[in-house]
């Protein structure tokens, strides 16, 4: 039985308690968050201890740690939960500076403990099929790789402010699975965007409508589309062209019912956000990191992983401001 402490009792926090919890090789044991309420509230809720950080990674009974807490504390509880012993899955990005993020892979390196990151979008079972398909050889050489992600709606001006901009944001989901897809990292990135959405967060210094291109050393390509709305929906879909055929994954539905009339047809809107959309890939995400611990199972999705997916990001956010392409410097 794999012991697990929280740090973060958050939106994606709460998550990741419940899928802890509910998993039968994983007990969620404490949890801690700079908000007491909202800790005590997700123990209550899941039969765990409030404890302080400090306090769960100093625990010799604590296994491991899911770090759920802000951007920037990241690399910082990273490191201190390796140097005590623990295994960590921690949520994207490794940090919002891409020097600071191979600074704390030293650490983890010298450690010796594993490190996951959490890009839960690999464990969909949707692209994880598509993934599959392409790597037994079922349309040959891929090509193009076309990446569409829209978010039903912005997130407020404040959280923006933090966030370290689109790119490294919201895309870096995308750049982690280009790179996953199409086998590593790009050689170069071009990309434009723009604050049409809403002007405050053009104020606020960032965009929320955004296309990249990742160019490959072998002339491969991939397009990503990012828009912080999208009336009708999560609209999460990836298609890959390849020499011999397309493989694509469309949306996920809200239901299947699909209605056929003189008026024409009617089918369920995309399901409306992360919550739903990935439910399923947050389990499949935590399954496969309790295997990684328990049974020695390599890590899916490493830190460096997360230091090539910022690289990227950091690349796209410089293409951006100078209007050309920008060599993505390796992890």
């Amino acid at each position: 039985m794999l012991k697990v402490g929280l740090l973060g009792a958050g939106r994606i926090g709460q998550v990741h308690a419940r899928t802890i919890a509910a998993h039968p090789r994983s007990e969620l044991h404490s949890i801690s968050d700079i908000n007491g309420e909202a800790a005590g509230t997700l123990a209550v809720a899941h039969g765990a201890e409030v404890r302080s950080t400090d306090e769960i990674l100093a625990d010799s009974a604590i296994d491991a740690v899911l770090i759920a807490t802000s951007t920037d504390t990241h690399s910082d509880l990273i490191e201190a939960a390796v140097r005590a012993g623990k295994a960590v899955l921690c949520e994207k990005p490794v940090d919002l500076s891409l020097e600071r993020a191979r600074a704390c892979r030293g650490v983890v390196q010298e450690s010796g403990k594993p490190v996951m990151i959490g890009f839960n979008r690999r464990f969909d079972p949707n692209f994880a099929k598509l993934k599959a398909a392409f790597e037994a050889g079922e349309i040959g050489k891929g090509e193009l790789l076309s990446i569409t992600s829209f978010d039903p709606a912005p997130p407020p001006v404040s959280y923006i402010k933090v966030s370290g901009g689109l790119f490294r944001d919201m895309t870096i989901h995308d750049f982690d699975m280009a790179c996953w897809i199409m086998g590593g990292a790009p050689e170069s990135v071009s990309a434009t965007g723009s604050s049409i959405v809403d002007p405050a967060i053009g104020e606020a210094g960032d965009v929320d409508t955004a296309v990249i291109v990742m160019r490959y050393a072998d002339g491969r390509l991939v397009v990503i589309k990012n828009s912080r709305r999208a009336a009708y929906g999560y609209d999460q879909r990836v298609e890959l062209l390849g020499s011999e055929g397309l493989l694509s994954a469309r949306n996920v539905l809200e239901h299947t019912v699909e209605k056929l009339s003189a008026e024409g047809a009617l089918t369920a809107k995309p399901e409306h956000f992360f919550l739903e959309r990935y439910a399923r890939a947050y389990v499949a995400e935590w399954n496969a990191f309790v295997e990684a611990i328990l049974d020695g199972a390599p890590i899916p999705v490493s830190l460096e992983d997360g230091i090539n997916a910022l690289a990227v990001a950091d690349a796209a956010t410089r293409a951006a401001q100078s209007g050309g392409a920008v060599v993505v410097q390796g992890a």
